[in-house]
């Protein structure tokens, strides 16, 4: 759960041009530069160095840049978005994680995958089949992690209301500790965690990242930060409104490694 590093990618003018479905209304351009800004200081008190690109205005939603890459120790894995207006982020990015990474991989298609859709816990992954990934985009997922000695399981959320990827109702926080929100609680896949489950109305609030000792969250969700806290694990709130707004977390504004 150690992590050194951090790519990000400032939000471009066109944000709002982006795809959607959350029906909160058009974010505020000028705000939500100042909550990028405010995330690049918390990932730097938690004691990242962090490599910032530039907006790139052919692609809205890039600042999600957790979407085109899952990292591992040994390689980063470019992703196939699930979404084709998507689809140019993973060349935009593929130079930056090749100074980074020995190795890099791809997923192929017909394989869809969406990097929010996949979750370590550990030596163990778990690959959402969803909207934006596909069964063929898992398994090439699977068989990559495979060689480099991890294991993985499909969790399929079709048809699980409220989340487009999963990690937009689950996270792993280390030491055995696997945040859900309700509708995912009572899963096989996920049996022998200790689950902390996520009241309802604050569901937004389950996608949140440790990042080595400290628990980023969403700010306004005082249940589930108190449940954390119990835990041990100091927690740091951000507000992230205008990218709950673009169907957005704080783990889909950063890849860590």
């Amino acid at each position: 759960m150690y992590f050194r590093n951090a790519i990000v990618r400032t939000p471009g003018k066109n944000f709002a041009d982006g795809l959607t479905t959350s029906g909160l209304g058009a974010p505020v351009y000028e705000k939500a530069l100042a909550q990028h800004r405010l995330y690049c200081e918390a990932l730097r008190k938690c004691g990242l160095q962090l490599i910032i690109l530039e907006p790139d205005l052919r692609y809205p939603d890039s600042t999600f840049i957790e979407d085109v890459a899952v990292l591992t120790q040994k390689s980063a894995i470019l992703t196939n978005p699930g979404a084709d207006s998507r689809k140019g982020e993973v060349e935009a990015i593929k130079g930056t994680l090749a100074a980074c990474f020995d190795q890099v991989c791809s997923i192929n298609p017909p394989g869809t995958m969406d990097g929010g859709d996949i979750c370590e816990a550990g030596d163990h992954y778990f690959i959402g089949i969803s909207e934006r990934t596909n069964e063929d985009g898992a398994r090439q997922l699977a068989a990559l992690l495979a060689i480099e000695g991890y294991t993985s399981s499909f969790v399929d959320i079709h048809g699980v209301p409220g989340i487009l990827h999963l990690k937009s109702g689950i996270s792993y926080l280390g030491d055995n500790n696997l945040v859900l929100i309700d509708a995912l609680a009572g899963w096989d896949a996920f049996a022998g965690y200790n689950i902390i489950q996520v009241d309802e109305a604050e569901n937004y609030a389950a996608n949140c990242v440790r990042i080595n000792d400290v628990v980023i969250m969403p700010a306004g969700f005082p249940r589930l930060k108190q449940s954390v806290e119990q835990l041990g694990y100091p927690v740091l709130p951000l507000e992230v409104s205008e990218y709950q707004k673009m169907d957005g977390g704080l783990s889909c504004l950063s890849l860590r490694f």
